[in-house]
């Protein structure tokens, strides 16, 4: 029986760059996010590649339906969690003009990821699989424009590295994904490219989500290091 990567949140850009990383090693995937519109281009694409994957409609923030979706996929080996953190229409408020409930509403981001770990970790432990996670680069970096955002960047990445530490003497690799910067194909790329005049030229500021998902697949590998950034910023 083939391995099983759970890829949550896939998107156009990186998660797909995931699956297609996985995948080419043996993997079957199994893609989560909101849009089910998508599922059949994003099927059709890793069908082309010769990977093996089923897709399901599902809001991370919405847990009942979220742990509904998880029980019908089945055990994994590996779970790849990459949900976007916030609307692409909202503007953070900066750090300074945060209140508690800005701050409660993003750091609610986190307990997806959580309740997702919970659910897959006796697979992955029982296969010595792995955890990866993708966050944003002011969980390393002071970036006060993206105010709250950053609470949840910071969260996640603790969590993922808390989670190394406890899990590595289990056989289980868990890293995070450190990213500044836009990921090219990605939704955040397609509005950011759409909008010059608010965000500028984007030369020089985007990453290949290629190279990051390899980095990924190195980094389950070799259970090196637990974390790697990614800054074009």
């Amino acid at each position: 029986m083939s391995p099983t990567a759970l890829v949550v949140g896939v998107g156009p850009g990186l998660g797909m760059s995931v699956a297609h990383r996985f995948g080419r090693e043996g993997y079957d995937v199994v893609l989560i996010s909101r849009r089910a519109e998508r599922h059949a281009g994003y099927l059709a694409a890793l069908a082309e590649a010769g990977v093996r994957a089923r897709a399901f409609a599902a809001d991370v923030r919405d847990r009942e339906q979220l742990m509904s979706t998880l029980d019908s996929i089945g055990p994994v080996d590996v779970l790849y969690h990459g949900p976007g953190a916030t609307d692409l229409d909202e503007v953070p408020v900066e750090i300074t003009k945060i209140t508690s409930d800005d701050a409660r509403d993003a750091v609610s981001w986190l307990y997806p990821a959580v309740d997702v770990v919970g659910h897959v970790l006796p697979s992955v432990l029982e296969r010595g699989g792995g955890l990866l996670f993708a966050g944003g680069l002011s969980a390393v970096r002071p970036m006060p424009v993206l105010g709250a955002l950053a609470l949840t960047s910071a969260a996640l990445r603790n969590y993922a590295l808390t989670l190394n530490a406890a899990l590595a003497d289990k056989g289980v690799y868990a890293g995070t994904l450190t990213i500044g910067g836009v990921v090219e194909r990605g939704d955040i790329h397609e509005m950011v490219a759409s909008r010059p005049e608010r965000f500028g030229d984007l030369a020089g500021h985007t990453l290949d989500p290629d190279d990051i998902a390899e980095v990924a697949w190195q980094m389950f590998v070799k259970r090196d290091r637990a974390e790697e950034v990614f800054s074009v910023l």
